[in-house]
């Protein structure tokens, strides 16, 4: 892995770890990138302009209104690969989450075109508040990409997680992440997200607890990897990513009748959780509450997985999911083998953190040569980065 030739623009942010960027910039300059430094003034109570700017060979950016830097801020934006901002404070965090604008670091996060990822640093306990974590889920949702902390020794003197991680670690994971760009330009992916609503009348539906958060995460990371995504979405409030193409289908039907008219997909990855049955009357009135039951007849959607998998060709890829409650692997193998899928992603609710309405997810590939592999419990972008990864080395 290599940085040689790569735009790589620092941003720092008010932490004692700021006291670490000398190391990272050194090191990728040493590994062959162009480095560019933006900070912000409560940086510079902890790192010195001066050591920066002679590191990097470049002049180090923190006044919006300095002349030159308030087209620099655009500039930047579209000059680099990658824009991290290391260390993220939580004043920072929040700022970000909130599309706050007051500082030049800020206007270039903004306006950024390239990539963008964070390295937190903070104590434990503001690590771990909610509103941090929500702030952090947040940018995810905007496509950063939020890296891990480290566990040990604080500025407060505390013992825990919050520690930024290390110069070397950053630049490791600057080399991967950017040796992957690109590596499905050329390539057409379609995803679907989210649950269907099936409507009994105008008023209510059956649907289910799905929050699209996985699908719109698979989404994100095939579109960071070159790929032309369309993203085949049902009824939920999350914003698509930045290049992905969002169509909206909000019934078993919608789906479907997208799904077929993108059938020219390279890679189809069927996240969504769509209902099996719909109502075959449907009132056009709002149901009103009676005395007696009420009966439904529901008649089965299509499966769009199945057909799919029945019309694919030789170069195209399809990955279905299965979310079980019992004789998990059993039924995950035989979805597979039935649907005519290349490779099978299954949840399990009886994992905790994984499944619906959560940020977090665990599951189990299954191939069709029949080996399995188990993930993790992770957040979703990240379990998303691991099955964008297997479809990779797939194809």
């Amino acid at each position: 892995m290599s940085l040689n030739g790569k735009k790589i623009l620092i941003g720092i942010s008010g932490s004692i770890a700021a006291y670490k960027i000398p190391v990272l910039v050194r090191l990728l300059v040493k590994e062959g990138a162009e480095v560019r430094v933006v900070m912000t003034d409560a940086a510079k109570d902890f790192v010195s302009e001066l050591t920066l700017s002679t590191l990097s060979k470049a002049p180090v950016l923190s006044k919006l209104f300095d002349e030159g830097a308030w087209s620099n801020h655009v500039m930047l934006g579209r000059w680099a690969d990658l824009f991290l901002l290391a260390p993220l404070s939580c004043n920072t965090l929040s700022k970000m989450a909130a599309g706050a604008c007051d500082n030049l670091l800020l206007a270039t996060y903004l306006s950024a075109t390239c990539p963008v990822a964070v390295a937190p640093a903070m104590d434990e306990d503001m690590w771990h508040h909610p509103a941090t974590r929500a702030n952090l889920e947040r940018l995810r949702a905007y496509g950063v990409q939020v890296l891990p902390v480290g566990h040990g020794e604080l500025a407060s003197g505390l013992i825990g997680e919050g520690r930024m991680a290390e110069p070397e670690a950053l630049v490791a994971w600057a080399a991967r992440f950017l040796e992957k760009r690109g590596e499905l330009a050329g390539k057409k992916a379609l995803v679907t997200a989210g649950p269907t609503y099936e409507a009994l009348d105008p008023v209510r539906f059956i649907g289910n607890h799905s929050s699209g958060k996985m699908g719109y995460a698979l989404a994100g990371e095939l579109a960071r990897r070159g790929a032309e995504v369309h993203l085949v979405s049902g009824p939920v409030s999350l914003p698509a990513e930045p290049g992905v193409h969002l169509v909206k289908a909000p019934t078993a039907r919608m789906m479907y009748e997208a799904c077929m008219e993108l059938a020219d997909y390279d890679i189809a990855v069927m996240a969504a959780a769509v209902a099996d049955y719909t109502p075959v009357d449907v009132s056009a009135q709002k149901i009103k509450k009676g005395d007696g039951e009420l009966t439904l007849t529901l008649r089965k959607t299509d499966d769009i997985l199945a057909a799919l998998g029945a019309r694919k060709k030789n170069g195209q890829l399809l990955v279905g999911f299965a979310l079980e409650t019992e004789n998990e692997a059993e039924h995950a193998r035989q979805k597979l083998a039935r649907k005519g899928a290349d490779l099978l992603v299954l949840n399990s609710l009886n994992d905790a953190g994984a499944g619906f309405a959560v940020d977090t997810n665990k599951v189990t590939l299954f191939y069709r040569d029949g080996h399995s592999r188990d993930l993790p419990l992770r957040p979703k972008t990240e379990v998303a980065r691991d099955i964008v990864d297997a479809i990779t080395e797939l194809f």
